[in-house]
């Protein structure tokens, strides 16, 4: 073997490459006839894992059984048809079996759990006892991510930590029975277990003074040299909020508005990313007065008042007032309400390339964009690449978009990947040439090679005799559409009808060209010699 390969990073370097490129086998191979490449292909395979699933693989089958009644500690695994299946734990692993198990564990560096845990208490419990384990379960994680967590599932996750971990991102199930009780010291014990945390983030944690108490207690008590990221929506004490409010290190930040409550002024001069939660209809705007904000990028605003008013307008002048105008490039806005909104108010975003607004539609739709919103959107966001305005677009209102402002958004936005606005399929009979904006601001050339992969048209109707025209003028104004989200099954018809037109091209465009045409008249031999010459 040649000597390089002696060298630790070398091979660790190989390995990485290998399992990159989905090589695995190949990996596996070399650490099967290799022992220099053992360690290293280990350490790769097991370094990010999505579930907690192949790690209890590890253990041998027979530690598992399934049965009809629950007389042991009981874990959900996922089998190979996607459904859940209970299995039980027949007996304790041994000694040689936990020190397995553990083997793969400790090369753990990212754990992201999609499903619930149920990973049962006893189960890690009883063994660290059983074979005397001081260390963490996952001694080298560094991050742990867990989505749809419910009550039963906080005790285990204590087990999942340990001072090596710098990102928590935890996920509760919403409708699950939270018990702030139970919550309130898992939140606690982070401080213990995990002394250099770096980025936090709890979303749906349930409303409770307790948990208040221990979020604020936690983040007081926090290195806040180290921390970067802190987005817990959970209100916070008035000594916290004062903290939080003016760490220069912090870069992320989820901030929780209760009614009549103090808002101190935002010193933040490198958070890039801002959550706002206003529950009531506070005064949520003071916090940007005089704020040091030099260089935010993404803006999260959710308000679940019924009373949206003006939102953007009272954003855009606290905006203003800063420097937010030329850093901000992602604005986000979610309401329960029924809202009308002015989008003019977000005309002086012009680095934005994510503008997300996503308003109460049902029966009773209040989206009113039409081509003139579009066509100043475009003309000064030009950087867009995903645009989403309203909910899923209905049936419900007979305004909209129409084809002349589609044209006007490719035509100026051509990085946009995703799109999502009500419009009028019956404009689309107008071909877009005659569709063209044609005033002097407007777009006089056909739309280009717009990005745009991703259309949502949601329930829009689409009559059956109108497919033919969509999916053309569709291929004509975003040339590389390949998904539509729809709800009516006619949309289905028209992507079909683009594939189908795009295969007709491409073979077309890959036959020979037919050979040169002679005269008829004369097949004389130099004829024909100077025809093919």
């Amino acid at each position: 073997m040649h000597t390089c390969l002696n060298v630790d990073e070398i091979i660790r370097l190989v390995a990485s490459e290998l399992v990159a490129s989905k090589a695995k086998a190949t990996a596996v191979a070399l650490a099967c006839c290799h022992k220099n490449f053992e360690e290293p292909v280990l350490d790769t395979l097991w370094e990010t894992q999505e579930r907690i699933l192949p790690l209890l693989r590890s253990l041998p089958r027979d530690v598992w059984v399934t049965g009809k009644h629950v007389c042991v500690p009981t874990i959900f695994v996922l089998s190979s048809f996607n459904s859940f299946i209970p299995k039980y734990l027949k007996r304790p692993p041994t000694v040689s079996e936990w020190a397995r198990f553990r083997k793969y564990a400790r090369r753990m560096r990212q754990l992201r759990e999609r499903v619930t845990l149920n990973f049962p208490p006893p189960f890690v419990s009883s063994n660290q006892r059983l074979y005397a384990i001081d260390e963490p379960l996952f001694q080298n994680l560094r991050t742990l991510e867990l989505q749809s967590i419910t009550g039963e599932d906080i005790p285990v996750i204590p087990s999942f930590l340990s001072p090596r971990i710098t990102t928590i991102s935890i996920t509760f199930q919403v409708g699950s029975s939270l018990s702030a009780a139970i919550v309130a010291p898992m939140i606690t014990a982070f401080l213990t277990l995990c002394p250099n945390l770096q980025d936090l983030s709890l979303c749906a944690l349930p409303r409770d003074p307790t948990i208040t108490d221990a979020v604020s207690a936690m983040l007081l008590a926090i290195n806040h040299d180290t921390l970067q990221s802190f987005q817990v929506d959970s209100p916070l004490t008035e000594v916290a909020r004062e903290s939080i409010y003016k760490n220069p290190g912090l870069r992320g930040l989820s901030v929780v508005v209760e009614r009549d409550i103090l808002l101190p002024t935002m010193v933040l001069p490198n958070l890039t990313d801002l959550i706002i939660q206003r529950d009531y209809d506070s005064d949520w705007s003071r916090m940007f007065h005089g704020a040091t904000l030099e260089k935010l990028k993404t803006v999260t605003l959710f308000f679940e008042s019924y009373q949206a008013g003006g939102l953007l307008e009272t954003f855009e002048r606290v905006a203003l007032a800063t420097s937010i105008q030329n850093t901000l490039s992602k604005f986000q806005l979610y309401t329960s309400s029924l809202w009308n909104p002015n989008y003019h108010s977000l005309l002086p975003f012009t680095q934005l390339t994510h503008l997300i607004i996503v308003f109460f539609c049902d029966l009773h739709c209040s989206s009113t964009v039409d081509d003139d919103v579009i066509i100043s959107l475009a003309r000064a966001m030009p950087k867009l690449e995903t645009l989403q305005l309203g909910h899923d677009p209905c049936g419900e209102t007979p305004t909209g978009a129409t084809v002349k402002g589609l044209v006007a958004l490719a035509h100026h936005c051509q990085d946009l990947s995703t799109l999502r606005v009500h419009f009028q399929v019956d404009s689309f009979a107008i071909p877009p040439a005659v569709a063209r904006d044609t005033s002097d601001t407007g777009p006089t050339d056909p739309p280009g090679d717009c990005a745009l992969r991703i259309l949502e048209v949601g329930s829009i109707p689409m009559p059956e005799e109108w497919v033919s025209f969509v999916a053309l003028t569709l291929a004509y104004i975003f040339p590389r559409l390949e998904t539509i989200h729809y709800i009516d099954e006619e949309w289905g018809n028209v992507m079909g009808a683009i594939s189908l037109s795009r295969q007709i091209i491409n073979h077309s465009s890959k036959e020979p060209p037919p050979p040169p045409r002679s005269n008829s008249n004369d097949t004389s031999p130099g004829t024909a010699l100077n025809i093919g010459s």
